[in-house]
């Protein structure tokens, strides 16, 4: 009889996760936008049923402007929360933005583009201190920021008084230098028969740099490592320091080109505008895929969100639905998007 030796079956290979190849449709599904364009998609065929006016060239314009003037803060505010901070600021930093450049042109007369960078260095300045604090402090960017809205609303309405005597500014229409600023800040483009509002096209630039910022530069790594973790990038040399603060700036930017809109747009300031607008710009991040917690979120999505807001809020206008219900539909789209965001976040997590 003869003896064969005998080999253990080979064990059948496993491919290591940390380097095997996601699918197409899990790459899709783990993009933090994708929740918010299926929203989107299925919003605008809605609409574009209900109110065919929807899908004019003119109307759609009007979405598109209205969508702008939220999506340039959700902007600065959608890097922010991927940071892992918030600001309850916003609202009130725009329009302390356009009081700083109106006031300081009326009052001392000059040309209204002193007024403007006066006004950048104001709301950038407003970001710095947000930021300072609250690495100084340790106290949560809520507590931070909500003092800074207090502050802010304040500081609008007294110095508003003091110096023009009302509670919104002197106009500046025929001051030097307005007809340029509004050209740049509150004009329109003609395409193809159909006014488009600057700011849509300011939005669009604000995205693409955003994006450009987070997926393709260094910087863009620290954004996600600290609101992942700040203590551990942190531990392997991440800037936590300068990244916070200089998130809190852009965000004070972004505040600025909304504020000097909206300042060259009506040529006067309402001192109590503002307020509860930044709530606006969290749900619109939020809506478009950024976790409360940070580290996940893009500044597509944000836009996205925006655009959401925006065809809600002139869709159920052209719907003729009573506008009422707006909030009612705008929070339960909050809470639909978180929901959904999440789910489509763990699905991609495990496949």
């Amino acid at each position: 009889m003869t003896n064969t030796l005998l080999t253990p079956p080979t064990a059948p290979k496993v491919a290591d996760e940390r380097v095997a190849s996601k699918g197409a449709i899990s790459t899709l599904l783990g993009r933090p936008e994708f929740g918010a364009l299926v929203g989107a998609v299925a919003m605008f065929a809605f609409f574009a049923f209900v109110a065919p006016v929807f899908l004019q060239p003119s109307s759609f314009a009007t979405v598109l402007y209205g969508s702008s003037t939220i999506g340039i803060m959700a902007v600065g505010v959608s890097l922010l929360m991927i940071g892992g901070e918030f600001d309850l600021s916003t609202g009130v930093a725009v329009i302390s933005s356009a009081l700083s450049a109106s006031l300081f042109s009326w009052y001392f007369g000059t040309n209204v583009w002193v007024g403007v960078v006066l006004a950048l260095v104001v709301s950038l300045a407003v970001g710095f201190i947000n930021g300072w604090i609250l690495i100084k402090t340790n106290l949560p960017s809520f507590i931070v920021t909500l003092a800074t809205f207090l502050m802010l609303t304040g500081l609008n309405l007294g110095l508003t008084r003091l110096i023009g005597g009302s509670v919104s500014t002197p106009s500046i229409a025929d001051m030097d230098g307005f007809e340029s600023a509004r050209s740049v800040f509150a004009s329109s483009v003609n395409i193809a028969g159909v006014d488009v509002k600057i700011t849509v096209f300011i939005w669009i630039v604000l995205v693409a740099v955003a994006s450009w910022i987070l997926l393709r530069t260094r910087v863009g790594n620290w954004i996600f490592a600290v609101g992942g973790d700040a203590n551990a990038a942190r531990a392997v040399g991440v800037p936590v320091i300068r990244t916070k603060i200089g998130l809190f700036m852009g965000v004070g930017f972004c505040a600025w080109i909304l504020g000097m809109h909206n300042l060259f747009a009506f040529a006067t300031v309402q001192s109590g505008e503002g307020i509860g607008n930044e709530f606006l710009y969290i749900i619109a991040a939020v809506i478009g895929g950024c976790l409360l917690t940070g580290g996940y979120g893009s500044a597509v999505g944000g836009a996205i969100g925006a655009f959401i807001f925006g065809m809600a809020n002139k869709g159920i206008v052209y719907a003729e639905w009573n506008p009422d219900w707006f909030k009612f539909f705008l929070g339960l789209m909050l809470l639909l998007a978180t929901i959904v965001n999440l789910i489509v976040k763990k699905r991609a997590e495990t496949k």
